[in-house]
């Protein structure tokens, strides 16, 4: 069952780490079949090294294993909300990677001060408000997710593929699990560089004309970025 969509996760599981975005098992990669309404997702704390593709664990929107022999992720209620609330969207991606982590338990959006993130998030990346102590005791996987698209509300996913969660982490995500890994591997790179500006001097966030520009022309109708397909 999704023997391609198993691979696809499987390589995306093991490109986190190997883009040096997780420690131990701090991440997880899912993807979704919007056709069969499925999901696949890593097994819960099992060890990157250890894992193969038969290992993908699948589930339904509601969560239920439909196939695999192990527990999915602990974060499968998330990548599920992510999934529901943001149509179009492929693959899921969370880890713990250090500088985007740092802005998260801060508590801060990364602004946007160059052209760098301007490539890829049109405008500072948003961080969540804090959840509730009811919302951690009850169902607190979920609500993670709801707080993420809570933090989008008015935004298309689309062009704003990252969210910190206050106080926890990043996610990333994308049309495919490849896509929301090189969105994650970016978002490291820029939470980093905004905290290198940050650290140097107060920073102005980029001009508008600037951030429309660098993000323009590698997205949407207009863009005229890369080679014609």
């Amino acid at each position: 069952m999704l023997e391609q969509l198993k691979e696809d996760v499987y390589r995306a599981n093991l490109d986190i780490v190997r883009h040096g975005l997780v420690l131990m098992t701090f991440g997880n990669v899912s993807g979704f079949d919007r056709a069969s309404g499925l999901m696949v997702i890593k097994p819960s704390g099992v060890s990157y090294s250890d894992m193969t593709a038969s290992d993908m664990v699948v589930t339904d929107l509601s969560g239920t294993v439909v196939e695999g022999a192990m527990n999915p992720s602990t974060d499968t209620p998330t990548h599920l909300a992510l999934y529901k609330a943001f149509q179009g969207i492929g693959g899921v991606v969370h880890t713990h990677s250090t500088h985007a982590t740092a802005w998260a338990q801060a508590g801060r959006a990364i602004p946007c001060l160059g052209t760098t993130h301007a490539d890829y998030f049109y405008g500072p990346v948003p961080v969540t408000r804090r959840l509730t102590a009811e919302e951690t005791e009850d169902d607190y996987e979920y609500n993670t997710g709801l707080v993420i698209a809570e933090a989008l509300a008015g935004i298309d996913p689309k062009i704003m593929p990252a969210v910190l969660v206050n106080s926890h982490a990043p996610f990333t995500w994308g049309v495919t699990p490849a896509t929301a890994v090189h969105i994650a591997v970016i978002l490291e790179e820029v939470a980093r560089m905004a905290a290198l500006s940050v650290s140097i001097a107060p920073p102005e966030e980029i001009d508008r004309h600037l951030l429309d520009r660098h993000y323009l022309r590698k997205h949407g109708n207009s863009a005229y970025y890369g080679q014609k397909k």
